[in-house]
């Protein structure tokens, strides 16, 4: 219980906040936020991020399904294959931060 006051006083704390804040200072944070999504290097570490993060799940997943073999649910590794060939094989968009994503 005293988490869940602490999470509605927070809430209510900053929603005042926020609503003092006003448009202006919204529309200045998001552009903000957009200038740096729009920087290069943002945008190279961001992707190298990504690219970083697809190689180690297929490991993980390499390791995982040695260890556990015929014990994962046919439900999850029929997921997971789709997951692994839509990311090396689907057509790459640019999301709204400007990373390309599979």
């Amino acid at each position: 219980m005293r988490y869940r006051l602490t999470f509605v006083v927070g809430l209510a704390f900053g929603y005042v906040l926020g609503t003092r804040a006003g448009r202006e200072r919204y529309e200045q944070l998001r552009k903000t936020a957009q200038r740096v999504s729009q920087n290069p290097a943002v945008r190279n570490t961001a992707e190298s991020a990504a690219q970083q993060g697809r190689q180690f799940a297929g490991k993980a997943y390499d390791v995982v399904s040695d260890k556990m073999g015929d014990r994962v649910p046919a439900s999850v590794s029929e997921k997971v294959r789709s997951l692994r060939e839509r990311n090396t094989t689907g057509p790459r968009t640019e999301d709204d931060w400007g990373t390309s994503t599979p």
